[in-house]
């Protein structure tokens, strides 16, 4: 025999059962993925420095700059960008962009120097936050048709290719007095100061219809970069990166050279204009 009370709290039981269902998955998870792989192969990056495998280490650096790239796109795909996922990304990129080429480049030859190499392989860490703080906060007022300053990927990468194209060469820096350090060195403080700069350069162009018809000329170079890349390695990477920091050096010298005649020009055009005086017959 069944009691009333009984009967009350199963129908109870079966109404709380049909009222559970299954949440779907947030659409932030599929870019969050990518940022998380990108900060692992950073962190995996670290170890595998840390235990004298340099080429794999940097290698990893350059994945981590695939992922990093990745999860832009599937956010724009999934149409879920989201200001945690622009602060997961930023952290992320401090460690595999900052530390991690920066742990690379210690290892490879800065360690020689002792405490100053110590503070010149803190330079991309530190200076590459600098450079995330400033981005995170330009973007909640505009989006930039260029990047301010150069990309902290780009830094990471650049010092990845670095080391993957010199490593086990030491003879090819024999007509420096330091060896591979007199160029190491100042490639580090240049690339390093290029992230805190105002000088613009390109960013990788986004894949819809409406930048296709628009910037068709982003998308061809950027295409044969890839294909560079993909078929020279390392070399391909070296090279792509160094015209891609000239081209944003030049560009930038080019802007600073129109505004500079602009603004003189002005002045002159200002200083030109007569003023006329009371009782001045040229203007009766």
């Amino acid at each position: 025999m069944k009691y009333p009370i009984q009967k009350l709290k199963k129908f109870r039981f079966r109404r709380r059962g049909r009222r559970r269902k299954r949440r779907p998955i947030p659409r932030i998870v599929v870019p969050s993925f990518f940022t998380l792989m990108n900060l692992f192969c950073g962190f995996l990056s670290i170890i595998l420095v840390a235990e004298g495998d340099l080429v794999l280490g940097a290698w990893l650096i350059v994945l981590a700059g695939l992922f990093d790239s990745l999860d832009g796109v599937m956010a724009r795909l999934a149409n879920a960008t989201s200001e945690f996922g622009t602060e997961l990304d930023s952290i992320c990129d401090v460690v595999s962009f900052g530390a991690a080429p920066g742990f690379l480049i210690y290892t490879y030859g800065l360690h020689e120097l002792g405490i100053p190499g110590i503070l010149l392989s803190a330079l991309p860490p530190i200076l590459g936050a600098i450079r995330l703080a400033r981005f995170n906060v330009d973007a909640k007022f505009a989006e930039l048709e260029d990047f301010r300053g150069l990309p902290i990927p780009s830094q990471a990468i650049i010092f990845a290719a670095f080391v993957l194209t010199f490593i086990g060469r030491p003879e090819l820096f024999e007509v420096f007095d330091h060896g591979v350090l007199g160029v190491l060195i100042p490639i580090v403080v240049i690339i390093s100061f290029l992230t805190v700069s105002t000088i613009p350069f390109d960013k990788v162009p986004k894949f819809d219809r409406q930048s296709f018809r628009t910037k068709k000329g982003k998308f061809i170079q950027f295409i044969i970069f890839l294909l560079i890349i993909i078929f020279f390695k390392e070399y391909g990477l070296m090279f792509v990166l160094t015209v891609y920091i000239l081209k944003g050096i030049l560009k930038g010298a080019w802007i600073f050279w129109n505004d500079q005649v602009a603004e003189n020009g002005v002045i002159l055009k200002e200083e030109e204009i007569p003023v006329q005086e009371p009782g001045d017959e040229k203007f009766q």
